[in-house]
């Protein structure tokens, strides 16, 4: 199976202006006119076009009203507000749209957002905020989602699971064996009258290499299946260790950017 094909894998990003991109002018000036939470989820779902289920609609839309409230607060204009909220939408579908850890790509998206809106380079980039802007909307984007980003995965993306069926080769199928066993009891009265006419050292003959056998075939899937565990256990250990060494290193990364908590209150 390819895995691929099931589950998108983790993939380079590539950043774009996104001034009006999701927002227009005219949806600005109508959130810019809403003051109250209802009106601007209202307002902003329609912008969005926000069609899923709760909780996923609810998680979404607090993202989005807390973006603008955030620009109310900062004195952002309608182009930067426009930008930033493109900005969030963008880096949650790149959080959501994998199952996998993908923080890295996604942290390196958002600083790549922000440069390609805070550098006039046209065609490749605008100068839409300033660096101490950008300082600013990096601390929200960081404090509001980033460090949240594993809730946003695990109720946006599915959950994956691993499902195995293992064949013993040489052995008989279990539709076989329970055919057999099922079909015995309606023979066992036949069978104790044949037993009666035969000898005594027959019937030990032809009983202890049958029970011979069904006990090795009893003690090699005993021996498969717990090999087999031990395998999946050292994997998943491996598997949990990589996400640990990756969470740390981008836990240091992220580090200088945690705003200051014993500044200026």
């Amino acid at each position: 199976m390819n895995l691929e094909a099931k589950i998108k894998l983790p993939h380079d990003l590539k950043p774009k202006i996104l001034l009006w991109a999701d927002v227009s002018y005219n949806d600005m000036e109508e959130i810019d006119s809403m003051w109250t939470i209802p009106d601007l989820e209202r307002a902003l779902c329609g912008v969005f076009c926000v069609d899923v289920p709760e909780p996923k609609r609810g998680v979404l839309l607090e993202l989005y009203v807390h973006t603008v409230l955030f620009c109310r607060e900062s004195s952002l204009n309608r182009e930067q507000t426009s930008a930033l909220l493109s900005i969030i939408k963008c880096i949650h579908q790149a959080n959501t749209e994998t199952t996998f850890n993908n923080m890295e790509q996604c942290f390196e998206y958002c600083g790549e957002l922000l440069l390609c809106h805070s550098v006039r380079r046209p065609p490749f980039s605008v100068s839409l905020f300033s660096s101490e802007e950008v300082t600013h909307i990096l601390k929200y984007i960081y404090n509001t989602y980033i460090r949240h980003h594993k809730l946003y995965k695990y109720i946006f993306t599915p959950q994956v699971q691993l499902d195995l069926s293992l064949v013993y080769s040489g052995m008989p199928e279990e539709d076989d064996t329970t055919m057999e066993d099922s079909a015995a009891p309606e023979t066992e009265s036949e069978a104790a009258q044949e037993k009666e006419r035969l000898p005594e050292t027959q019937e030990t003959v032809t009983t202890e290499p049958e029970g011979a056998t069904l006990g090795s075939r009893s003690e090699l899937r005993a021996m498969i299946e717990q090999e087999f565990r031990e395998e999946m256990m050292l994997v998943f250990g491996q598997l949990e260790q990589q996400l640990k060494d990756h969470t740390d290193q981008l836990s240091s990364t992220l580090a200088p950017l945690q705003p200051n908590l014993h500044g200026k209150k």
